[in-house]
């Protein structure tokens, strides 16, 4: 079925039911950044596969709101769809509120499925469209009726993450909630987020692709834990631990029936990971706030960041061994970027403890680099040949770790502004990777380090610098990141943040950096109080070849030097014949 035809029988559904605008946002009852095939609705609509953007299909249009990773993506899947791409945060581009507020007449119905919608972003959206008296139909999944074929909702294993890697036992972590929750004043705690609730009881599944994350809720009282899940998830091994832990279980879908039977005491949320249909089933008195496990799971324990530091040494093994394969190979023009992906996944599945990839390989050649979050496909794929670029932002999730590096690769002659590109891009990385800061410093208060050596030229990227990373979770894990976005958390030594600054230059070249770094404290001193710094997990050679040596300063050189240094020890003792030739050659002193 064509995108206009399942359009127009949406269009068709939405008359039935007097509905002027239908949402379609990408998340799932939990609000996941990454959601499992049954819930791609907004991919089954519009035809964009990014993992951000939402749908508003209105009687006589149809828009697509993403940012700015996604801009050349969204543009190339649309055409032909009648759908009109919306370049959120780009001067003059009417947000989905203005959309509504210009498109739709006053006291208009707009319609969508309310589990896929948080609370909290439906109370804004309501309130930003108040003077229009639009009326709100919240409980149906028009999306269904006319997806033939819809991918079932998945029902993988859940398993047991060991306390070895784990560091807390899923008693202590529930003790530690039901503290800070009678603190709050709340007798109940419902947690819909997935990576929370997969933290907390040290579960994890393969429910979601390159997540292991199993769909369910967790309700928390003083005494016990209900696991909302379909039961087929669980056999009697986990069964037997978790009850072990006063951890019971509970079909899924039963838990808007449970919620609707509390008739006593304060329940405690977050309304941003709690969907519409789930709050609006609450009786009690809610206390609303960020979910207690978000900040919790952030901060790593000494257990787990030791785990990663020895996942990190078989990641960058597994790396060094790819750079040296797509080098030496790279000659024939023969190689695709699907199969420099798949080599790269096949190198990585050799590893002690690994599990799957931490997301779908960005593979990019030249130009198809500029889009930020490429994804070739068998149709679509170029060819890496010997000259310019080639660009991998890649990870895996290890039972002890997750990862995530991207190098950009010389596989051949570059241009002048390829190379002084490339090196702008390298000074910003090492200048924030190098950087103190004062306790109590934020993401946004140091975004700026990172992007000064681009901003000098005239440059910018349009992402974040750095994501939190779970740990065997999500590959992007709040509430911390460095952003131009104003932020409150704090850098709080543990917490483990990319650091990926990058040019992108459309039907040119995409240059992207980036290093996965972990929050330790530093001196303490008179002027300031605690200083805190930066410790590099990764461990991957980065390419010289691209470098304009005169556009690093002595303090730059040093950094890489010994992060090279760093590099050759810790990962020589795995590698052997050219495999290791290679490793020294790729971190000689510049």
């Amino acid at each position: 079925m064509e995108i206009k035809e399942r359009i127009e029988k949406l269009r068709s559904l939405m008359k039935e039911r007097d509905i002027y605008a239908y949402i379609v946002p990408s998340s799932d009852p939990h609000q996941s950044e990454y959601v499992a095939e049954h819930y791609a609705a907004r991919a089954f609509i519009t035809g964009f596969t990014g993992s951000a953007g939402t749908a508003v299909i209105t009687l006589d249009k149809a828009g697509l709101w993403t940012d700015g990773r996604y801009f050349i993506q969204a543009e190339n899947e649309l055409k032909g769809t009648g759908i009109t791409l919306f370049k959120m945060g780009e001067k003059g581009v009417k947000t989905i509120e203005e959309f509504l507020k210009e498109n739709l007449p006053d006291g208009a119905k707009i319609g969508f499925d309310g589990q896929v919608i948080s609370e909290k972003y439906f109370r804004n959206m309501k309130n930003l469209l108040k003077e229009k008296n639009f009326s709100y139909q919240i409980n149906e999944d028009l999306i269904d009726k006319i997806w033939d074929k819809r991918p079932k909702k998945p029902q993988t294993e859940v398993i047991l993450h060991d306390i070895k890697y784990a560091g807390k036992s899923r008693e202590e972590k529930i003790s530690e909630v039901v503290k800070k929750m009678k603190d709050l004043g709340a007798n109940y705690y419902i947690i819909s987020s997935l990576d929370d609730i997969a933290w907390l009881l040290n579960i994890r599944g393969r429910d979601i692709e390159c997540n292991p994350l199993t769909i369910s809720y967790a309700f928390i009282s003083e005494k016990k834990c209900y696991l909302f899940i379909d039961e087929c998830k669980i056999n009697s091994k986990v069964r037997e631990e978790l009850e072990r832990s006063k951890v019971f279980i509970k079909p899924y879908e039963s838990i808007v029936n449970f919620l609707e039977n509390l008739d006593e005491g304060t329940i405690l949320l977050d309304p941003s990971k709690t969907n519409t249909l789930i709050y609006s089933s609450i009786k009690l008195k809610i206390i609303e706030k960020t979910d207690i496990t978000t900040m919790l799971k952030a901060v790593k324990n000494d257990v787990e960041i030791e785990n990663l530091r020895k996942a990190m040494i078989r990641d960058g093994v597994a790396m060094v061994k790819f750079l040296n394969w797509i080098k030496k190979n790279v000659s024939s023009g023969k190689i695709t970027e699907i199969d420099a992906a798949d080599k790269l996944e096949e190198i990585r599945k050799q590893g002690d403890n690994f599990y799957d990839l931490s997301f779908e390989t960005i593979s990019a050649y030249k130009a198809n680099a500029s889009m930020p979050h490429y994804h070739a496909t068998k149709e679509n794929q170029s060819l890496i040949k010997p000259e310019g670029f080639y660009l991998v932002d890649s990870g895996a999730q290890y039972l002890d770790g997750t990862t995530d590096i991207t190098r950009t690769i010389v596989v051949g002659e570059l241009t002048e502004e390829e190379k002084i590109d490339y090196t702008l891009v390298l000074k910003g990385m090492i200048d924030l990777s190098k950087q103190r800061f004062l306790y109590g410093a934020t993401g946004s208060n140091l975004d700026i380090v990172a992007r000064m050596p681009l901003w000098n030229a005239g440059m910018d990227f349009k992402h974040g610098t750095g994501h939190g990373i779970g740990f065997f979770l999500n590959v992007h894990e709040g509430p911390h990141r460095i952003s131009m976005a104003p932020s409150t958390v704090k850098l709080e030594k543990g917490m483990i943040v990319s650091n990926e600054p990058g040019v992108y230059k459309e039907n040119k070249h995409g240059i992207r950096i980036e290093n996965l770094v972990v929050v330790q404290e530093d001196e303490k001193t008179y002027y300031g109080g605690q200083f805190m710094k930066f410790e590099t997990l990764t461990l991957c050679p980065i390419d010289t070849d691209a470098i304009v040596l005169d556009l690093l300063n002595d303090e730059e050189r040093l950094w890489l030097n010994n992060y090279h240094k760093m590099v050759f020890e810790k990962l020589s003792p795995y590698l052997e014949t050219e495999e290791l030739e290679y490793l020294k050659q790729a971190t000689k002193a510049i």
